[in-house]
C-alpha cells in the first residue's frame, strides 16, 4: 500500500477518507517560501542551542545527530498562528478524533526537528503507545502531522510509515516490504493516525532534512506535552480563545477547573 497524495485543493471528505484507509496521506503545497522561511528564522535560535548527540545508542528510542525543540507556541509565532490551527489540522481532528473526544481535542505535541546526516533509522512505534490501556487496534486518540519544512526524500530520513498498521493486531510486525517512506517536497504536510507504526528514516545525505511534528489527542487525555510549563503566563495572554483552547487552556467538561485568581 502506498501514501495517497493530494493537492492542496483536496476536499477534506475526500482526504479524510484515503487517510481512515492507508493511516497516512500527505497534502502538498500548503506552506509557501515566505511561511518556512519565518519559521526557520524564529526558531533559529533554539536549533542552533539544542544537543545533538554525537556518540548514538542505537537502543535510545531517539535517534542521535537529530535537532529537536519543543514549546513551539512560546518559540515561534508562525508555528502558533497558522499551522496548530491550519484548516487542514482542523479538518482531521474533527474527523478522526472528534467522536473520541466528544467535548473536542486539543494539541499533543510541538516540536521542530532536523534529521542530521548519518542518523539512524528509528524504531517503528505508535504515537498512541502511552495509552496501552486500550487494546489493538486502539480508538482513535491521537492525529500527527509532520510539516515538511525543507523536501523529504529518501535518502535524507524522510518518514517511515507502514500503511494499513493503525488496524493491525498489537503482535503483529510490519516486514521489509511493507514500510513505505514519505517523500515530499518542502511546502508539503504529512497526516497519520495514532496508531500507525511509523518512524524517521535513516539520513544518508549530506543535508539537514526539517520538519514540524504537530499531533493533536482527544480532549480527554494527558497530553504528553506539559503546555501549562511550556507556555508562559505572558505568552499565554496573548494567545487567540482558538489557540488557547486548542493548547488545552480551556476546561473539558468538569475536567481542568481553575481559580482565575490565582493568575
Amino acid at each position: 500500500m502506498s501514501i495517497p497524495r493530494f493537492a492542496a485543493d483536496v476536499p477534506m471528505a475526500e482526504f479524510n477518507a484515503a487517510l481512515e484507509e492507508a493511516g497516512c496521506a500527505v497534502i502538498t503545497d500548503v506552506m509557501d517560501p515566505a511561511l518556512r522561511q519565518s519559521i526557520t528564522s524564529e526558531l533559529a535560535s533554539h536549533m542552533a542551542a539544542a544537543r545533538v548527540i554525537q556518540e548514538d545508542d542505537p537502543e535510545e528510542f531517539y535517534p542521535g545527530k537529530t535537532r529537536r525543540v519543543t514549546a513551539l507556541i512560546a518559540r515561534s509565532p508562525s508555528v502558533t498562528d497558522q499551522l496548530i490551527t491550519h484548516p487542514a489540522a482542523q479538518g482531521v481532528c474533527e474527523h478522526f478524533l472528534r467522536p473520541t473526544g466528544e467535548l473536542g481535542y486539543q494539541l499533543h505535541v510541538t516540536a521542530a526537528l532536523e534529521v542530521g546526516p548519518g542518523a539512524r533509522r528509528q524504531i517503528l512505534h505508535r504515537e498512541d503507545d502511552s495509552f496501552s490501556y486500550f487494546p489493538m487496534p486502539r480508538p482513535n486518540l491521537i492525529v500527527a502531522s509532520m510539516w515538511a519544512v525543507s523536501d523529504f526524500r529518501a535518502d535524507n530520513g524522510g518518514t517511515l510509515l507502514v500503511p494499513g498498521s493503525h488496524r493491525w493486531p498489537g503482535d503483529r510486525e510490519a516486514q521489509p516490504e511493507e514500510i513505505v517512506q514519505a517523500q515530499m517536497p518542502a511546502g508539503s504536510v504529512l497526516f497519520w493516525l495514532g496508531s500507525l507504526l511509523h518512524g524517521a528514516g535513516a539520513n544518508t545525505s549530506e543535508d539537514w532534512r526539517y520538519g514540524i511534528i504537530l499531533t493533536y489527542s482527544a480532549g480527554w487525555v494527558r497530553q504528553e506535552e506539559n503546555q501549562y510549563l511550556d507556555v508562559p503566563p505572558e505568552r499565554l495572554a496573548e494567545l487567540s480563545p482558538e489557540v488557547r483552547r486548542i493548547a488545552g487552556f480551556d476546561m473539558y467538561g468538569a475536567l481542568g477547573f481553575f481559580d482565575p485568581s490565582i493568575r
